[in-house]
């Protein structure tokens, strides 16, 4: 392939999205350069060190990645597989544990065992189970293997189930506790149980009913993982350095500027930010004024809040499972959810407890015109009372918790200040149902040479981030052809 503008590529962002779409590209022949702001590339896969306790950030725990199975088969395409040490999880037969008012639910390794513990737990709801699990295995077996991102003709069947899963529950005359447990994966992804598209549900839950994993490493060694990767493909990547505009004549991408001043050339500049960042660094008519309001209008998933805290590990043993504390209406839509995960730590005779939940924009909101480091003692001792209210609140599940020790805190500010996400959205743009139209192509814009990748192109998480990626690659290479 000849070196010339034609197979440069710039990437802003250096998230898995602009990391695994770099790599792909780099494996083609292209020329790539990404583009970081923070010190650092990995954005949330990377993970934070405070006191010597490693706190995650956007990797709790990864489906799909057993032998053949769809996220080992893009881990080896892409060259990182043996070089990020996973563990499995489910050993004592549980992945996660949903725990309502009333029942608890135990989320297994498999269809089949999803399934059965559906039929035990609502023994008089077979037929709506049965139903349930019919469009779940349907979407499945398309995700079983890479097909359907590379059908020999258009294949819509995936998103024939685009229908809001809480309308097809509700069709079902599902009860509230069954309705409830359905729910989790929504709210998880950000998205209620009302909007929540019945295809991205199933994506999300079937990859992790294939199997479940955990890194046996630190997020930052998975980012690293990632960015040496480009690099042995002789990509590049420019770190500490912020994208203020992209260079567009005539509705035709041909670079970028960075706030340094200095520009890179490039025919083919993709975008692994929020939509709305790259909206902004697009100068004045570069778009029709129809996309520019699609973009603008998106309605994104919502900020979280999580704590990290330091248990003593002989009387707060890791547990090899998930815990998630549901509350809901009397119609079991999902009011309010905490996800508990307790693992070994790196720290001799420690464990590392962390705890995600709502982000609660309301308490942040004395703080939103300011910049992380610089919002004083009073913003400090919110998060900490925040954090020490839910630490006392999950006693009730794990018993006392006389000897934590808080180690970190992060609000949706935080996460808007590290990875531009426009109000802290932690998950990018809702892929809800009332926004299908608006987020179909997202990752092709109005400009030419200009794409999007990142966790807003196709879905959130490391699988729907890459497979986004993916989608990207091929409308640059319209012949692409996947070999794991």
């Amino acid at each position: 392939m000849r070196n010339n503008l034609m197979t440069n590529v710039l990437i802003i962002g250096s998230g898995v999205g602009g990391l695994s779409a770099g790599i792909i590209l780099a494996k083609l022949g292209f020329q790539v350069t990404v583009v970081e702001k923070n010190r650092l590339p990995g954005g949330l896969m990377r993970s934070y060190t405070r006191g010597g306790t490693e706190c995650d950030v956007g990797v709790h725990y990864l489906g799909a990645l057993g032998h053949g199975e769809i996220l080992q088969k893009l881990f080896n395409y892409l060259g990182v597989a043996s070089k990020i040490p996973v563990e499995r999880m489910g050993k004592d037969g549980v992945i996660d544990k949903y725990i309502f008012d009333n029942f608890t639910f135990d989320l297994p390794e498999g269809l089949d065992a999803y399934q059965e513990n559906l039929r035990n737990t609502f023994p008089d709801e077979h037929r709506q189970i049965a139903e349930i699990m019919k469009r779940l295995r349907h979407s499945a077996e398309k995700m079983r293997s890479l097909d359907f991102l590379f059908p020999a003709q258009n294949d819509f069947s995936m998103l024939e189930q685009s229908e809001p899963l809480g309308k097809i529950l509700t069709q079902l005359q599902c009860s509230p506790g069954l309705r409830a447990v359905i729910g989790v994966p929504c709210c998880w992804m950000g998205v209620s149980l009302e909007e929540c598209p019945c295809f991205y549900h199933n994506m999300i839950l079937a990859t992790y009913l294939f199997s479940s994993w955990r890194l046996a490493c630190s997020g930052s060694k998975m980012a690293d993982v990632f960015a040496e990767r480009l690099k042995s493909l002789g990509g590049k990547i420019i770190q500490a350095e912020e994208v203020e505009k992209i260079l567009v004549n005539a509705r035709v991408a041909e670079g970028i500027q960075l706030k340094s001043g200095q520009m890179l050339k490039a025919r083919i500049v993709i975008g692994a930010v929020h939509p709305k960042i790259v909206l902004n660094m697009l100068p004045k008519g570069a778009v029709k004024p129809s996309y520019r309001k699609r973009i603008s209008q998106l309605e994104d998933t919502p900020g979280i809040f999580s704590v990290h805290a330091e248990l003593d590990a002989s009387s707060h043993k890791a547990i090899p499972h998930n815990i998630f504390k549901v509350n809901t209406d009397k119609s079991g839509n999902i009011l309010d959810m905490k996800f508990y995960q307790l693992k070994k730590s790196e720290k001799g005779g420690k464990n590392t407890f962390s705890i995600l939940t709502s982000g609660k924009p309301e308490l942040w909101r004395p703080w939103e015109n300011t910049m992380t480091g610089w919002r004083g003692s009073d913003y400090v001792e919110e998060k900490e009372k925040r954090a020490w209210t839910l630490i006392h609140e999950a006693e009730e599940i794990f018993g006392p918790l006389c000897d934590a020790k808080l180690v970190d805190a992060y609000t949706p500010l935080t996460i808007r200040d590290w990875v531009n996400s426009p109000g802290g959205s932690a998950y990018g743009v809702l892929r809800s149902s009332k926004q299908l139209l608006s987020t179909a192509l997202l990752n092709r814009t109005s400009v030419r040479g200009l794409f999007l990748a990142g966790q807003s192109a196709m879905a959130p998480g490391i699988l729907g981030t890459i497979l986004g990626s993916l989608s990207t690659v091929k409308l640059i290479v319209r012949n692409l052809k996947l070999e794991t």
